[in-house]
């Protein structure tokens, strides 16, 4: 039971995928107290009344990937937009549960870049509208399906749930996430897919496109650390 209540902290920090600006007043206001490992560097072994863990400086990026069938091109490709415009925080109670009020993740909206200009001002300008909503927000609320690693360090793969909001619009989302603990930090990578449908988007309609799939992919490659330890 306990081993179990400290893997879900160690998994739950591994995501709060997906996801940039800083955290919210709430989540920056939000009391979590935080006690020492019981093993130096070894965050599945935390004993915690509470722990925050925070987006490192370096090793985030985010990407969005659509198939895509552009003008003169014989085979679809998938366009890829990325960022690296990443922060935010995730808080896990002494129950091992997600605090969803003190928990966000942000990505800049205007800062994903492809390698078409043309597509990039089509992406912040009329699908994520980034001057009116400047960021993607995802707020994680649950994991599910952990499996406890065999030692302080080791991998996991798990789900995490939580919602994404994008041009203002909320929509439940399900992250595929793998996840790695060594040394005290967690990294790995996330997953998601989602339909233009569901943000209230229109697919891409330019002369160059003769098609774009119904679905987007949103992929995180994190590094997250606990709060005041340096990365």
């Amino acid at each position: 039971m306990i081993k179990n209540r400290h893997f879900i902290v160690a998994a739950g920090a591994a995501l709060a995928v997906f996801a940039s600006c800083a955290p919210s007043e709430e989540a920056q206001s939000a009391t979590v107290d935080t006690i020492s490992s019981t093993s130096t560097g070894a965050l599945a072994r935390l004993t915690v009344a509470g722990t925050r863990y925070v987006v490192a400086p370096s090793g985030n990026e985010v990407r969005y990937r659509v198939r895509e069938q552009l003008v003169g091109f014989d085979l679809p490709n998938d366009a890829i937009g990325k960022s690296t415009g990443v922060t935010g925080v995730i808080a896990i109670d002494d129950a091992g549960k997600i605090i969803r009020d003190a928990s966000r993740f942000v990505i800049d909206a205007a800062t994903f870049a492809s390698d078409r200009d043309r597509r990039d001002g089509y992406v912040r300008g009329r699908l994520l509208e980034a001057a009116q909503y400047p960021s993607v927000v995802f707020v994680p609320t649950e994991a599910r399906g952990i499996i406890l690693p065999p030692s302080g360090s080791g991998s996991s793969t798990f789900d995490l749930l939580g919602d994404l909001t994008v041009r203002g619009v909320t929509h439940p989302t399900t992250w595929r996430v793998t996840a790695t603990v060594t040394n005290g930090q967690v990294s790995g990578s996330a997953t998601t897919k989602f339909a233009f449908a569901d943000f209230r988007m229109e697919k891409p309609k330019v002369r160059s496109v003769l098609s774009v799939a119904d679905t987007i992919a949103l992929e995180y490659d994190f590094r997250l650390v606990r709060e005041g330890e340096t990365p």
